[in-house]
């Protein structure tokens, strides 16, 4: 016990109470504090009698109830015996009432870095300060601490995000079940019996969530849909793009109603919410039961298709390859990547769970790299047949795969969207009987990253390329709450066309 009275209360008493293999929770000194005080006032015990009670200098126990020092475990437990409790009650986590939770909050905030950033002095929170007035240093800081953290955001902490979640989706083999539930529990409420999504069942299911459909011919040019949530409205464009599913935006913005999505702290749930909302999309236009299904039928008939899936249940051919990946291993047992590589041969998206190794840089991120051109994903520009499906074998460093691959259109140029699976796989697929095959030796530079020595030495130094890649992928990030979001005229639009009294 000598050795635990020198450990600090909070770390000698949660390595005690762990559980095997688990993480304590978390209590720091503000908090402790706080309950301290709280129960010393609720007796009506005074800072020196407590302080007698202890056998401390009143100094000594102001500043333990102030959280600037943190007690030994054997000074806790007198400090418990002195106000009839116990150690385990002065280590919750919780603050003991709303009003200490806001001035730990307080407290908490002039000890952070946007404080000390600004220079500000620190104050005494006194009892005679108004919740409101504390509620409003919070706001502040909180505006301040947003708006350092937004200046701050650079590609690679959009590089770093994409890197974690899709870490993430490999570990749960790119199928959520929650999600699946959600898609699931709305299709039934609108009475979805089978067949294709129709845009009038999409239609029934915002009415179903309390939302109307509004065309408009001015919806911002930076957004696809625009959701009035005080009025129940969904804003959507007159003029549909001719790549896109009419149904979509109106289930993307529906999902982020079904999901209690809340305005992104940060890039990285900016991308968390978009990921759960395209895949909640894709699991209302292909339902789960339906969709696996189809596919097992495929798998025992040895001819699974991302075009047949793609026009079976109604929806663009990105959409089912993504599904496709949602199912693939969690329901068929097959392990799949996908791409989507803009003709410039930089990854737009990228998923596995199969071995391949896409490109990386030092961070692990995939997108904005370029990937091998022999690969499925970059030869397929080259064919001329852009309506049969083109089908490819590829010698890796990581084994054999074989990929599908189509073109598809956009404002930004043409994009391939590939799936694929290792060679022990492929014999559940139609187009395994294809000839095509190409060896990639990436990343060894000698593959397709190095110029041939005669080309290079006659242009290396008379060549300036400018960059076709999509400028997205270049530019810091987009201020903003919804990166690359007008706000301002989101706003506008908003004031413009509420309903009025």
């Amino acid at each position: 016990m000598v050795i635990a009275d020198r450990i600090p209360a909070r770390t000698a008493l949660a390595a005690a109470v762990a559980e095997p293999g688990g993480e304590p929770d978390e209590v720091d000194a503000l908090t402790l504090g706080r309950r301290i005080r709280d129960r010393r006032t609720a007796l009506g015990m005074t800072l020196g009698e407590l302080a007698t009670a202890i056998d401390r200098a009143p100094s000594q126990v102001s500043s333990i109830e102030n959280g600037k020092r943190e007690p030994r475990l054997s000074m806790l437990r007198t400090i418990a015996l002195a106000l009839g409790t116990t150690v385990d009650d002065l280590l919750r986590a919780d603050a003991p009432s709303e009003r200490a939770a806001l001035e730990i909050a307080v407290e908490r905030a002039q000890r952070g870095p946007v404080f000390a950033a600004l220079g500000l002095p620190t104050f005494r929170v006194a009892k005679g300060m108004s919740d409101q007035t504390l509620q409003t240093i919070l706001a502040l800081h909180h505006e301040i601490d947003r708006l350092h953290r937004e200046r701050a955001a650079t590609p690679e902490e959009a590089r770093r995000a994409n890197a974690e979640l899709r870490a993430e989706m490999r570990a749960r083999d790119n199928f959520y079940p929650e999600l699946e539930a959600k898609a699931a529990e709305l299709l039934e409420a609108v009475g979805h019996t089978g067949g294709p999504v129709s845009h009038q069942l999409v239609a029934d299911m915002a009415s179903h969530l309390g939302y109307s459909l509004h065309y408009v011919g001015d919806l911002p040019h930076s957004t696809r849909s625009v959701t009035d949530k005080r009025n129940g409205r969904i804003y959507l464009p007159t003029q549909q793009s001719p790549s896109r599913d009419s149904r979509s935006p109106i289930l993307q913005a529906l999902a982020s109603h079904l999901l209690d999505h809340d305005e992104p702290r940060g890039y990285a749930d900016f991308l968390r919410q978009r990921i759960e909302t395209n895949y909640l999309t894709a699991a209302i236009l292909l339902p789960e039961q339906a969709a696996v299904r189809f596919l097992t039928e495929a798998k025992n008939l040895r001819r699974i298709s991302m075009e047949e899936l793609r026009d079976a249940f109604a929806v663009s051919y990105e959409t089912a390859a993504h599904r496709f990946t949602n199912l693939a291993t969690a329901r068929l047992d097959i392990p799949v990547h996908f791409m989507k590589v803009h003709e410039s041969g930089t990854i737009i998206k990228a998923y596995e769970n199969d071995r391949v190794r896409f490109p990386s840089d030092a961070l692990g991120a995939v997108e904005g790299t370029t990937v091998c051109r022999n690969w499925t994903a970059r030869t397929v520009f080259d064919v001329e047949d852009r309506f049969s499906p083109w089908y490819q074998y590829t010698d890796t460093s990581s084994g054999t795969f074989w990929c599908t691959s189509r073109i598809e259109k956009a404002k930004e140029g043409e994009y391939s969207v590939s799936v694929g699976v290792p060679f022990e796989h492929v014999k559940w697929f139609r187009g395994r009987e294809t000839p095509h095959r190409a060896v990639s030796r990436c990343p060894d530079e000698s593959c397709c990253r190095r110029a041939p020595g005669d080309l290079a030495d006659k242009w290396a130094d008379a060549s300036w390329p400018a960059a076709r890649t999509p400028t997205s992928l270049l530019a810091a990030l987009p201020t903003g709450t919804f990166p690359g979001v007008d706000q301002t005229e989101v706003y506008q639009f908003l004031e413009a066309h509420a309903p009025r009294d």
